[in-house]
Order: structure tokens, then sequence, then C-alpha cells
């Protein structure tokens, strides 16, 4: 057996795919899986993006970047928005996301997100903050 990284093309992400799925229905659970990514635009500029994955009973937050001139004006918060409200009401009872120390620590507390646990690292502005939201 060869052990290679490789790049994610079609063959990689159908077998991903195909195997998630296989082992969820062998488990017996839902998995309800698909990707996300919504877009802010002003002007024909993107403002910020907001990206994750929802499965099982859970929506997870992978990245929110906001773009420098955009900061401070509630995108961010929009964004967020718009993955909570897309999945409200369809079997998702939780969204999840990290931050670093460096990040948005206090963004997502402003927003109703509760601080699970943060994991401690030498570098305080690379202590991980783990949040999470019932929806």
């Amino acid at each position: 057996m060869d052990i290679k990284r490789v790049t994610i093309d079609d063959r990689i992400d159908d077998f991903i795919n195909t195997e998630f799925s296989n082992y969820a229905i062998d488990c017996d659970v839902a998995l309800k899986y698909e990707e996300f990514c919504f877009a802010a635009e002003e002007n024909g500029k993107i403002a910020g993006v907001i990206t994750g994955h929802a499965y099982y009973n859970e929506v997870r937050i992978g990245d929110l970047i906001v773009g420098k001139e955009f900061r401070r004006y509630g995108v961010g918060s929009k964004l967020v928005a718009a993955v909570e409200d897309a999945y409200k009401g369809k079997g998702y009872e939780k969204i999840a996301i990290t931050t670093f120390g460096f990040q948005a620590p206090e963004f997502y507390k402003k927003l109703g997100y509760e601080l699970e646990f943060v994991r401690e690292d030498a570098d305080p502005k690379l202590k991980k903050y783990f949040y999470l939201k019932k929806i």
C-alpha cells in the first residue's frame, strides 16, 4: 500500500462522500450532509464570505472572512445570520464554530454563541475558542 499526499479531485471527493454516507447508513444515523458558502457583495466587490458544512444534526462554520475595508459594518453578523436562517427549522439542532484568540472570540459571544471550552496555547493569540449556539 502506498500513502501519498493528493489533491482532492472528483475521484477522491466521490470516495469521501460515498464512504461517509455509507458509514452513517450502517450506523443508522441521518447524515443530511451539505457544504455551504454565502458571500456578501457591495457594488460588485466581495465584502465577505462564510463557509462550512452541515451534517447529522449540526452545522459547522468553517471560515468567516470579511475584507479589511468592510470590517465593523455588520458584514460578519449578517453572514452568520444567513447561515442561522438557512438551517433553522430544518432538523439541525446547533451551530458550532471555532476561532483563535487573535481572531474574533468576543464577536461570537455578542451573537449569542456560548463558549464550550478554550484550548490553551503557549501563545495567547493561538488559544482556540469553541462556541456553540442552539437553533
